[in-house]
Protein backbone atom coordinates (compact mmCIF):
# COMPACT_ATOMS: atom_id res chain seq x y z
CA UNK A 1 0.00 0.00 0.00
CA UNK A 2 1.25 3.53 -0.70
CA UNK A 3 2.60 4.92 2.88
CA UNK A 4 1.06 8.41 1.74
CA UNK A 5 -2.44 6.54 1.36
CA UNK A 6 -1.92 4.25 4.46
CA UNK A 7 -1.48 7.81 6.14
CA UNK A 8 -4.78 9.23 5.07
CA UNK A 9 -6.73 6.05 5.87
CA UNK A 10 -5.75 6.16 9.54
CA UNK A 11 -7.50 9.21 10.04
CA UNK A 12 -10.63 7.33 10.06
CA UNK A 13 -11.84 4.80 12.31
CA UNK A 14 -13.77 2.61 9.68
CA UNK A 15 -15.83 0.16 10.97
CA UNK A 16 -18.38 -0.87 8.19
CA UNK A 17 -18.13 -1.25 4.75
CA UNK A 18 -20.24 2.14 4.37
CA UNK A 19 -18.01 3.80 6.77
CA UNK A 20 -15.05 2.85 4.74
CA UNK A 21 -16.33 2.73 1.32
CA UNK A 22 -16.99 7.15 1.81
CA UNK A 23 -13.19 7.09 3.42
CA UNK A 24 -11.76 5.93 0.20
CA UNK A 25 -13.85 8.33 -1.80
CA UNK A 26 -12.43 10.76 0.15
CA UNK A 27 -9.33 10.24 -0.38
CA UNK A 28 -10.28 9.56 -3.46
CA UNK A 29 -11.42 13.33 -4.48
CA UNK A 30 -8.07 14.83 -2.48
CA UNK A 31 -5.53 12.75 -4.59
CA UNK A 32 -7.94 14.26 -7.36
CA UNK A 33 -7.64 17.92 -6.49
CA UNK A 34 -3.59 16.84 -6.06
CA UNK A 35 -3.74 16.20 -9.44
CA UNK A 36 -6.02 19.29 -10.80
CA UNK A 37 -3.21 21.45 -9.09
CA UNK A 38 -0.21 19.52 -10.81
CA UNK A 39 -2.10 20.16 -14.47
CA UNK A 40 -2.78 23.67 -13.11
CA UNK A 41 -6.07 23.39 -13.60
CA UNK A 42 -6.54 25.85 -10.34
CA UNK A 43 -4.76 28.90 -12.32
CA UNK A 44 -8.59 28.79 -14.04
CA UNK A 45 -11.19 27.72 -11.60
CA UNK A 46 -11.84 27.65 -8.08
CA UNK A 47 -13.57 24.53 -5.94
CA UNK A 48 -17.02 25.14 -4.20
CA UNK A 49 -20.00 23.01 -3.02
CA UNK A 50 -20.17 20.46 0.01
CA UNK A 51 -17.33 18.68 -0.62
CA UNK A 52 -15.53 21.78 -0.76
CA UNK A 53 -16.80 22.75 2.87
CA UNK A 54 -15.52 18.97 4.06
CA UNK A 55 -11.95 19.05 2.64
CA UNK A 56 -10.91 22.79 3.22
CA UNK A 57 -13.02 23.68 6.04
CA UNK A 58 -14.26 20.51 8.32
CA UNK A 59 -17.88 19.97 7.88
CA UNK A 60 -19.03 16.60 9.81
CA UNK A 61 -20.62 15.05 7.01
CA UNK A 62 -19.24 13.10 3.47
CA UNK A 63 -19.42 14.71 0.37
CA UNK A 64 -20.03 13.13 -2.78
CA UNK A 65 -19.48 15.38 -6.25
CA UNK A 66 -16.15 17.72 -6.96
CA UNK A 67 -17.62 21.57 -7.93
CA UNK A 68 -15.61 23.90 -9.67
CA UNK A 69 -16.35 27.62 -10.93
CA UNK A 70 -14.32 28.91 -13.37
CA UNK A 71 -13.15 32.38 -12.12
CA UNK A 72 -14.16 33.65 -15.83
CA UNK A 73 -16.51 32.71 -18.16
CA UNK A 74 -14.95 30.91 -21.12
CA UNK A 75 -17.04 29.07 -23.79
CA UNK A 76 -13.74 27.31 -24.87
CA UNK A 77 -12.82 25.36 -21.69
CA UNK A 78 -12.65 21.59 -21.91
CA UNK A 79 -12.34 19.64 -19.05
CA UNK A 80 -11.68 16.64 -20.84
CA UNK A 81 -8.24 18.19 -21.25
CA UNK A 82 -7.59 16.73 -17.23
CA UNK A 83 -8.46 13.57 -17.28
CA UNK A 84 -5.47 11.84 -18.78
CA UNK A 85 -3.56 14.12 -15.53
CA UNK A 86 -6.13 12.77 -13.21
CA UNK A 87 -5.59 9.40 -14.11
CA UNK A 88 -2.12 9.35 -14.12
CA UNK A 89 -2.04 11.21 -10.48
CA UNK A 90 -4.31 8.48 -9.15
CA UNK A 91 -2.42 5.88 -10.41
CA UNK A 92 0.79 7.00 -8.78
CA UNK A 93 -1.15 6.40 -5.66
CA UNK A 94 -2.97 2.88 -6.16
CA UNK A 95 -6.06 3.76 -7.97
CA UNK A 96 -6.82 2.27 -11.24
CA UNK A 97 -9.60 5.15 -12.14
CA UNK A 98 -10.87 5.55 -15.54
CA UNK A 99 -11.89 9.39 -16.63
CA UNK A 100 -15.22 9.71 -18.76
CA UNK A 101 -16.85 12.87 -20.19
CA UNK A 102 -20.27 13.24 -19.40
CA UNK A 103 -22.65 13.63 -22.60
CA UNK A 104 -25.52 15.68 -22.15
CA UNK A 105 -28.80 15.42 -24.25
CA UNK A 106 -29.12 19.67 -23.30
CA UNK A 107 -26.29 21.79 -23.64
CA UNK A 108 -25.30 23.59 -20.44
CA UNK A 109 -23.06 25.75 -19.53
CA UNK A 110 -21.69 23.05 -17.08
CA UNK A 111 -19.32 20.14 -18.03
CA UNK A 112 -19.29 17.29 -16.37
CA UNK A 113 -16.64 13.73 -16.16
CA UNK A 114 -16.70 11.01 -13.90
CA UNK A 115 -13.87 8.85 -12.37
CA UNK A 116 -14.02 5.44 -11.84
CA UNK A 117 -12.56 2.87 -10.37
CA UNK A 118 -13.71 -1.25 -9.03
CA UNK A 119 -14.07 -0.57 -5.45
CA UNK A 120 -13.14 -4.18 -4.59
CA UNK A 121 -9.86 -3.56 -6.30
CA UNK A 122 -9.17 -0.38 -4.74
CA UNK A 123 -9.72 -2.30 -1.02
CA UNK A 124 -7.33 -4.71 -2.19
CA UNK A 125 -4.70 -2.41 -3.13
CA UNK A 126 -5.15 -0.99 0.30
CA UNK A 127 -4.85 -3.89 2.42
CA UNK A 128 -8.62 -3.11 3.73
CA UNK A 129 -9.87 -5.71 5.94
CA UNK A 130 -11.81 -9.22 4.51
CA UNK A 131 -14.76 -8.41 7.17
CA UNK A 132 -15.18 -4.94 5.70
CA UNK A 133 -14.66 -6.37 1.93
CA UNK A 134 -16.59 -9.44 1.92
CA UNK A 135 -20.64 -7.27 1.28
CA UNK A 136 -19.47 -5.40 -1.42
CA UNK A 137 -20.38 -6.43 -5.19
CA UNK A 138 -17.96 -7.67 -7.43
CA UNK A 139 -19.47 -4.75 -10.08
CA UNK A 140 -19.56 -2.36 -7.29
CA UNK A 141 -17.73 1.21 -8.33
CA UNK A 142 -15.86 3.75 -6.54
CA UNK A 143 -16.75 7.08 -8.18
CA UNK A 144 -16.73 10.37 -8.29
CA UNK A 145 -18.45 13.12 -10.41
CA UNK A 146 -16.82 15.91 -11.14
CA UNK A 147 -18.28 19.43 -12.63
CA UNK A 148 -17.11 22.58 -14.27
CA UNK A 149 -19.11 26.24 -14.08
CA UNK A 150 -17.83 27.68 -17.57
CA UNK A 151 -20.21 30.61 -17.34
CA UNK A 152 -20.29 31.63 -13.51
CA UNK A 153 -22.22 34.38 -11.76
CA UNK A 154 -19.61 37.69 -11.38
CA UNK A 155 -19.38 39.11 -7.53
CA UNK A 156 -17.23 36.04 -5.79
CA UNK A 157 -13.74 35.95 -4.67
CA UNK A 158 -11.33 33.54 -4.49
CA UNK A 159 -8.43 32.45 -2.07
CA UNK A 160 -5.78 29.64 -1.85
CA UNK A 161 -6.20 27.32 0.84
CA UNK A 162 -3.66 24.64 2.19
CA UNK A 163 -3.80 20.61 1.98
CA UNK A 164 -0.89 18.77 3.08
CA UNK A 165 -1.81 15.38 2.34
CA UNK A 166 -0.68 13.29 0.19
CA UNK A 167 1.56 16.19 -0.51
CA UNK A 168 1.41 19.50 0.55
CA UNK A 169 -0.19 21.76 -2.24
CA UNK A 170 -2.97 24.68 -2.98
CA UNK A 171 -6.30 24.47 -3.94
CA UNK A 172 -8.12 27.83 -5.24
CA UNK A 173 -11.71 28.03 -3.52
CA UNK A 174 -14.57 30.21 -2.79
CA UNK A 175 -14.25 32.46 0.24
CA UNK A 176 -16.80 31.21 3.05
CA UNK A 177 -19.73 34.25 2.27
CA UNK A 178 -19.33 33.33 -0.97
CA UNK A 179 -19.81 29.38 -0.79
CA UNK A 180 -22.98 30.36 1.71
CA UNK A 181 -24.49 32.54 -1.37
CA UNK A 182 -24.37 29.63 -3.40
CA UNK A 183 -25.58 27.55 -0.38
CA UNK A 184 -28.84 29.77 -0.15
CA UNK A 185 -29.19 29.89 -3.70
CA UNK A 186 -29.23 25.92 -3.81
CA UNK A 187 -31.81 25.88 -1.00
CA UNK A 188 -33.96 28.28 -2.56
CA UNK A 189 -33.96 27.13 -6.19
CA UNK A 190 -32.25 23.30 -6.58
CA UNK A 191 -35.00 21.48 -7.92
CA UNK A 192 -34.94 17.70 -7.37
CA UNK A 193 -38.17 16.55 -8.52
CA UNK A 194 -40.06 15.03 -5.44
CA UNK A 195 -37.12 14.87 -3.55
CA UNK A 196 -35.71 17.25 -0.53
CA UNK A 197 -31.87 17.74 -0.75
CA UNK A 198 -30.98 17.19 3.15
CA UNK A 199 -27.75 18.01 2.51
CA UNK A 200 -28.06 21.32 1.78
CA UNK A 201 -30.07 22.26 4.85
CA UNK A 202 -27.56 20.33 6.70
CA UNK A 203 -24.75 22.56 5.33
CA UNK A 204 -27.12 25.57 5.94
CA UNK A 205 -27.17 24.74 9.79
CA UNK A 206 -23.29 24.27 9.45
CA UNK A 207 -23.06 27.61 8.05
CA UNK A 208 -25.25 29.07 10.66
CA UNK A 209 -23.37 28.25 13.10
CA UNK A 210 -19.79 28.70 12.71
CA UNK A 211 -19.49 31.17 9.08
CA UNK A 212 -22.96 32.88 9.32
CA UNK A 213 -21.58 35.94 7.02
CA UNK A 214 -23.37 35.88 3.41
CA UNK A 215 -21.98 37.73 0.65
CA UNK A 216 -25.65 39.31 -0.65
CA UNK A 217 -24.50 40.99 -3.66
CA UNK A 218 -22.96 37.62 -4.78
CA UNK A 219 -26.16 36.13 -4.23
CA UNK A 220 -27.63 38.69 -6.24
CA UNK A 221 -25.81 37.68 -9.36
CA UNK A 222 -26.73 34.19 -9.21
CA UNK A 223 -30.18 34.60 -8.83
CA UNK A 224 -30.11 37.08 -11.78
CA UNK A 225 -28.10 34.55 -13.95
CA UNK A 226 -30.61 31.82 -12.66
CA UNK A 227 -33.90 34.24 -13.62
CA UNK A 228 -34.81 34.15 -10.38
CA UNK A 229 -34.15 38.22 -9.82
CA UNK A 230 -34.83 40.97 -11.87
CA UNK A 231 -35.22 43.93 -9.44
CA UNK A 232 -32.39 46.46 -8.86
CA UNK A 233 -30.99 45.34 -5.96
CA UNK A 234 -31.72 42.27 -3.55
CA UNK A 235 -31.95 43.33 -0.29
CA UNK A 236 -31.15 41.27 3.17
CA UNK A 237 -34.36 41.52 4.15
CA UNK A 238 -35.61 39.88 0.69
CA UNK A 239 -33.03 37.22 1.33
CA UNK A 240 -34.65 36.30 4.95
CA UNK A 241 -38.20 36.47 3.61
CA UNK A 242 -37.15 33.92 0.95
CA UNK A 243 -35.64 31.22 3.19
CA UNK A 244 -38.75 31.82 5.49
CA UNK A 245 -41.56 30.98 2.67
CA UNK A 246 -38.83 27.96 1.78
CA UNK A 247 -38.66 26.89 5.37
CA UNK A 248 -42.11 26.82 6.20
CA UNK A 249 -41.67 24.60 2.75
CA UNK A 250 -39.90 22.09 3.86
CA UNK A 251 -40.55 18.47 4.43
CA UNK A 252 -38.21 18.01 7.52
CA UNK A 253 -38.46 14.44 7.60
CA UNK A 254 -37.28 14.49 3.66
CA UNK A 255 -34.61 16.40 4.42
CA UNK A 256 -33.59 14.06 7.42
CA UNK A 257 -33.58 11.22 5.48
CA UNK A 258 -31.61 12.12 2.21
CA UNK A 259 -28.69 13.37 4.78
CA UNK A 260 -28.31 10.57 6.85
CA UNK A 261 -26.25 8.41 5.26
CA UNK A 262 -23.89 11.03 5.40
CA UNK A 263 -22.92 11.82 8.57
CA UNK A 264 -22.13 9.63 11.52
CA UNK A 265 -24.29 10.95 14.23
CA UNK A 266 -27.69 10.81 13.26
CA UNK A 267 -28.80 11.76 16.73
CA UNK A 268 -27.98 15.58 15.44
CA UNK A 269 -31.19 15.33 13.29
CA UNK A 270 -33.62 15.36 15.95
CA UNK A 271 -33.29 18.94 16.90
CA UNK A 272 -34.35 19.48 13.01
CA UNK A 273 -37.93 21.54 12.75
CA UNK A 274 -39.84 24.16 11.36
CA UNK A 275 -39.22 26.06 14.11
CA UNK A 276 -35.34 25.09 14.11
CA UNK A 277 -34.68 26.43 11.01
CA UNK A 278 -36.71 29.66 11.29
CA UNK A 279 -34.23 30.60 14.70
CA UNK A 280 -31.37 30.05 12.45
CA UNK A 281 -32.31 32.33 10.26
CA UNK A 282 -31.82 35.76 12.56
CA UNK A 283 -28.49 34.13 12.67
CA UNK A 284 -27.32 34.92 8.98
CA UNK A 285 -24.76 37.91 8.93
CA UNK A 286 -24.98 40.42 5.96
CA UNK A 287 -21.59 41.06 3.85
CA UNK A 288 -22.03 43.47 1.12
Amino acid sequence: MNNAIKKMLERYSCKTSEETLHALREILQEVALLGLWRSKFFEHAAFYGGTALRILYGLDRFSEDLDFSLLVPDATFELSRYLPALESELAGFGFRVEGKIQQKSVETAVQSAFLKAHTLHVMLEFEIDTTVTKGINPGQLLKIKLEVDTDPPAGFISEAKYLLQPIPFAVRTYSLPDLFAGKVHALLFRKWKNRVKGRDWYDFVWYCAYHPQLHVSHLQERMRQSGHWSNERLSFDDVRDSLRDAIENLDVNQARQDVRPFIREPETLDIWSTDFFMSLVDRIEMKK
